[in-house]
Formats: C-alpha cells, structure tokens, sequence
C-alpha cells in the first residue's frame, strides 16, 4: 500500500502557549474530516512533510505541529537564552489541549513515532475521552531503562562510535547519567563547548539508530544539530519529566489506563528499541491494542513496509473499524 500523495497544509499559524512560546501548527486534508494529530519524535526533531502523507486526504482533517523549542516553534532550542525549564512533557501536553481547543476538536487519533509514541501514550492516559485512537511507531515509552540502552548499553554493538562520544563527555562524568552529562556541556556559557558536544552527540545518534540518508544531512545544519542535541539530552537527562519510579517505566506502569482505546503499534524487527522488549510488554498489558512486526525494518517509519503498515492502520481507523485481528 503506497503513501498517499504530498499535499499542502490548507491552514496554519502560530499558537501562543505561553511562558514566551509560540507553537507552529498546520492542517491538511479534509477540513471535515477525522481529526487526527501527529507527534514527531526526537525530542526535538520537528515535522515532516512525509507525515502528512500517512493518511487518507480526504478521510482525514491531519494536524501537524512542531513542539516547543523546534522546527517552526518559537524560541527555537538552538538559542543558548531559550528557557528550557519550560519545556517538558506536561507543557508538551497542556499545549496539546490549547491546540485541540484552538482548533475546535473534541477528540482525535493520535499518531506518534519514537518520542512522540512516549508523548502519545502519557497524553493518552493523563487525558481521558479526548483520544479516539493511537497509531505508534518505533515505539518507545521514555523509560530510564530505555535511555540506558541507547545512552551505553548499545556502545556494546558500536564501541568505536560509543568510545568516541563518551570521551567528549568530562573525564569524571564518563560513568554516570552520559545525557545529563551532555546536557550540561551544551548549556556552557562557551559556544566552542556547546558546538563540540552537539556533534559528539549527534554523532553517537547516527551511529545507533541508522537513519537514510535525508535525515542524517539535517545534522549538518547546525542550528538543526544544535537544538535537537539540546532537546534530546535535556529530556533523556531528566527521566523525560514522568516523575518518580521511572526506572521500569510509568508510561508501562499506567498502560491499563488505555482500556478502551483502540490501538496499533507498528515496529521494525530490527529496531534496538526491541532489546528490552518494551513494546511487546505494552502490547500485553494494553489488551485492546494490536502489535504488526515489519521484517527487516529497524527504526525508521518511512522504511519499505513501515509506511504501508502505518497507512493500514490509519485506513481502518478512518473507515470505523478497529485493529486487525491478531
């Protein structure tokens, strides 16, 4: 099943959600059609025109937004003065609940890759009877376990790449939180610092989370570098602002909230997320959910096969129906 055709948004604007923030948003598709939202990963990696093409254009009323602190949003990350204290999951979802309101929706199906199925899923199970379904992809759920394995439990798989990173990293800082220590260097008053620890980490990501070759050029901009490096490493740092007892997850803790959401979650064999089995939990534990493993996939959803089963699940959601049977 191909992706729908590109398509230009027929709206857009800029939300003021406060604190200083203004969020861009954009609408595509069919003005009258089924709500649904779209949460891009990183944190802080903005949306893509690509996504917009997941969904049916004449089913759908897609909304597309850039979270605080990237792409179109303003403060943009990369500005040392932007303050990132304002900027974590649960403003994430409050400017989530502006946008919906701003935009008239009751209730929409929320699509999510990567970060955003972490933000999807919190949404979902802090906001009650506003998410009519989910649709995930390189599912993550924020857990401190998860950063470990991207952080140093893959440097076991990359240790030249690993190795690299971990020692632009302070000499007595090598062995603790490595994205807190990161973090750290790129909020130095030094700019020389903060470019040094951008590249170092946006090279540890390219190393283990393979992408094509259109995504790892963005990290040649380096205002892109910049403040997806600072977004990343301020989230990854901090938990990914869920609160206490994040260690086995809360998002996984909390997934019996979902009762009664429908939902898909699309993933890669190949995807390192699956070390830790993570998504195979959430599908057990969110029993009206449905997993679709892609052979030979690994995280990124416009792979072959990624972005047709994707485009399945948002058809049969757009026609009434529920996940596939299992």
């Amino acid at each position: 099943m191909a992706l729908y055709p590109e398509l230009e948004p027929y709206a857009h604007g800029m939300l003021d959600v406060g604190d200083g923030n203004h969020v861009y948003w954009e609408t595509c598709g069919n003005p009258h059609g089924k709500p649904a939202v779209v949460l891009h990963g990183g944190p802080g990696s903005g949306c893509t025109p690509h996504l917009r093409r997941l969904f049916d254009p004449a089913a759908y009323r897609i909304v597309l937004l850039d979270q605080r602190g990237c792409g179109r949003s303003r403060p943009h990350a990369s500005r040392h003065d932007t303050d990132m204290s304002v900027n974590t999951t649960a403003h994430l979802m409050a400017d989530l609940e502006l946008l919906r309101r701003h935009l008239g929706v009751e209730r929409w199906l929320v699509w999510g890759v990567s970060w955003g199925s972490v933000l999807a899923l919190r949404y979902a199970q802090t906001h009650p009877g506003v998410v009519s379904e989910l649709v995930l992809t390189g599912v993550a759920t924020g857990s401190n376990a998860e950063v470990e394995l991207l952080t140093r439990g893959l440097g076991r798989i990359f240790p030249d790449a690993f190795e690299r990173f971990r020692s632009a990293l302070p000499a007595g800082e090598r062995d603790g939180n490595l994205a807190a220590a990161c973090n750290r260097l790129l909020e130095s008053p030094d700019p020389e610092v903060r470019e040094r620890a951008a590249r170092a980490w946006t090279d540890w990501e390219t190393a283990m989370i393979p992408a094509p070759p259109r995504s790892v050029a963005r990290y040649e901009d380096p205002v892109f570098r910049m403040g997806f490096a600072r977004t990343v490493t301020h989230y990854w740092g901090n938990g990914h602002f869920l609160g206490e007892g994040n260690d086995d997850g809360v998002v996984l803790r909390d997934a019996h909230v979902l009762k009664g959401v429908p939902g898909t979650l699309v993933q890669g064999s190949l995807d390192f997320g699956n070390l830790l089995g993570i998504v195979w939990r959430l599908q057990q534990a969110w029993l009206d959910s449905e997993l679709v493993i892609v052979g030979d996939a690994g995280h990124n959803s416009g792979t072959p096969g990624m972005a047709e089963a994707l485009v399945a699940a948002t058809d049969r959601y757009a026609a009434g129906a529920g996940p596939s049977a299992r």
